[in-house]
Parts: C-alpha cells; structure tokens; sequence
C-alpha cells in the first residue's frame, strides 16, 4: 500500500524533467520580384471600347396629339433645319380652326351692333366692354387653333442626323411623345461604359486617347480627349456607369455610331508604373501597402528573413493586378499570398519555388 505514494511522485518528477516545446518554425511564404517575370505595367493603360455620340441629343415630337399619317425621314437620314419629318392627320385640327374662325366672326358681329348701339346711347358702356372682350377672347381662340393646326407638321429644328426612329406612320401619339431622335451637327464625343469594380479610379477631365476602328480616312486618325461625365447610378442589366469622353480637334461631322477605343493612361508621364498581383496588397486602413521581405535591413531574401510593411500608391486596379506608382522602385522581394498573415519584424522562411524569381 505504501508503493501507491512513491510511483505517484516518480510520475510527477517525470513530467517536470519533460523538455519544452520546440519553438514554431518561420512560417512559409511565397514571393516575386518587383518588376521581373512580366510585373512592370508599362502595358497597364486602361482600355475601352466606345461609340461615337452627338454632344447634345434632342429628342422631337409633335406639340399636338394625333394620328401620324406620313413620316419622311429614316434612321440615320440626315436632314436640314426646317426640314419636314412627319405628319399628322389633320382633320380634327382643321375642324377646330374652322369652329374658332366661327367664333370670331360672331364676336366681330356682335360688337359692331353693340359699338352702334352705344353710339346712339342705347346701351351703357359697361356692356359694350363686355362685347370688347368677348372678342378678344373669339380671336385668341381662333389664332391658338391655326397654331394647333400647325403643329400637325414635324419639323426638324436644327441640321443634324436622325438617330433613333421611335414611331410609325398608323400609330397615334400623345402630345410631346418622342418621334425621333436627332444628333445635332456640331460637337462629338465617346460614350463608354466603366466597370463598377473600375470607376472609382476615374476623376472628371482626366486625360485620354481616342483611337478608331475604321481602316482609313481622315476620321482614324487618334484624338485627344478628356472624361467630361460620369453618371453616378449604375446600369441595372449590365452595372456600369455610362460616362462620355469629349474630343479636341473633331471632326463636327464626324459619323456617328462608330466604333472608337478610349485609352486612359496611368500615372504621369515618365512615371515608373509597376504591376503587382491583388493577393500581395495588404489594406491598412484606406493606405494600400505590401510585405517586403528583408534580410539583415537590406531587401532580398534568405533561410530566415523578416518581413516590412511598405506604404505604396496605386494608380488603377486591373485584371492583372494593380498598377503601382509610388512606393516602390523595382527590384524589392515581397511577399505575393497570405499578406493578412504576417506581422511586422516576423520571421518566415521563402518557398523554394519563389527563391529565384
């Protein structure tokens, strides 16, 4: 009974003589070389693609409802100010200005029996007044009603080019329900579309260049541009922002609907642009940075290296990655996976995979 005492301590001596844990080891971690292996973005300009638009588009349609019987331009007609586009029926309008004109003459009759009247102090004065006005009122109503019956024909207001046909001649519209569309002659620009994951990294009057697809003429020739607009709501199908690049130097008649390609350039000119994947960026706070591995202060790499948190700045982010402007110099070993890992001054140890990009 006595042994149970001994054999309990010869346990717990045992347990205290058990050496302590091997400390972890450097955790592992995969890195490249800032501008080597195709990471320098001098090829990161953002491209996309656009369609030549009118400055302003005036949407037309008649001042009066109807039925329209005859339409005499077509899509992408290109018409004069003061050209006939369309017509309505006209018998209604015609009616009406025949019963105003009626109106009118009864009116003038009257007052001329009234103003006798009074001549010869038959009546006061306060009912010739009233006679008075009720012809005026006659002689407005007739002249609004031949300006009704006017506006039974569409006219274009300005030279410029029909874009978008909206009605046929049988279908009956509604006062100022769109007819056509017209692209003035004038001032032209690029309607693109950004992505949502891509807009923020735009500002108003940021520079472009605007090139076309068409194989030859004066119009292929590449402009200079500013972004002018930007919408800020979305696109409910497609969730891009609808923004329109204006041109210098255009052609004012320039064709509409073609096809351009709008480059935005990153950065300043002469500006070292380096591209580094998105999984490197490290987000602290509203300050982008990357892991740059160091060995004994100097950036590189060894058995056993330490990482540092660098602040970098980054002109635009792509499918590529992100097209990195300042911060960096090209050269540094950083750290291309599992950046919300590490601490600053941590110990890790580089794939052999990575060792020699």
């Amino acid at each position: 009974m006595k042994l149970a005492p001994v054999f309990l301590l010869s346990v717990l001596l045992a347990a205290c003589s058990e050496a302590p844990p091997p400390a972890a080891a450097p955790k592992l971690v995969r890195t490249l070389t800032v501008g080597s292996g195709g990471s320098a973005a001098d090829g990161a300009d953002r491209s996309y693609s656009g369609e030549v638009r009118a400055r302003i588009e005036t949407t037309l349609g008649f001042r009066v409802a109807g039925k329209i019987v005859e339409r005499r331009a077509d899509l992408g007609q290109a018409v004069k100010a003061g050209q006939v586009l369309a017509r309505l029926d006209p018998t209604d309008a015609r009616l009406q200005v025949t019963q105003a004109e009626a109106q009118r003459a009864l009116a003038a009759a009257d007052l001329a029996r009234y103003r006798d009247l009074k001549a010869k102090n038959y009546i006061s004065a306060s009912a010739l007044d009233a006679r008075e006005t009720a012809f005026k009122a006659a002689e407005a109503q007739a002249a609004l009603a031949k300006n009704q019956a006017a506006y039974t024909t569409l006219v274009a207001d300005r030279a410029g080019v029909i874009g978008q046909v909206l009605a046929e001649p049988g279908q009956v519209v509604s006062v100022g329900q769109a007819v056509f569309r017209l692209a003035p002659d004038g001032e032209r620009e690029i309607a693109i579309a950004l992505p949502e994951n891509e807009v923020s990294g735009f500002k108003l009057g940021q520079a472009a260049e605007v090139s076309f697809w068409a194989g030859s003429g004066p119009a292929t020739k590449p402009l200079t541009g500013r972004l002018r607009e930007i919408s800020p709501v979305a696109d409910p199908v497609t969730r891009t922002f609808a923004a329109r690049v204006s041109l210098k130097d255009a052609d004012p008649l320039l064709p509409l609907g073609m096809s351009a390609t709008v480059r935005f350039p990153t950065g300043a000119p002469g500006a070292t642009k380096l591209m580094v994947p998105l999984t490197a960026i490290f987000q602290k706070g509203n300050q982008p940075a990357v892991w740059i591995v160091m060995q004994s202060g100097t950036p590189g790499g060894g058995a056993d290296s330490t990482v540092s948190l660098q602040a970098i700045s980054i002109a635009a982010y792509t499918d590529a990655g992100a097209v990195v402007v300042g911060g960096l110099s090209g050269g540094e070993q950083i750290v291309a996976a599992g950046v919300n890992l590490l601490t600053a001054g941590e110990k890790v140890r580089i794939s052999p995979a990575a060792a020699n990009k």
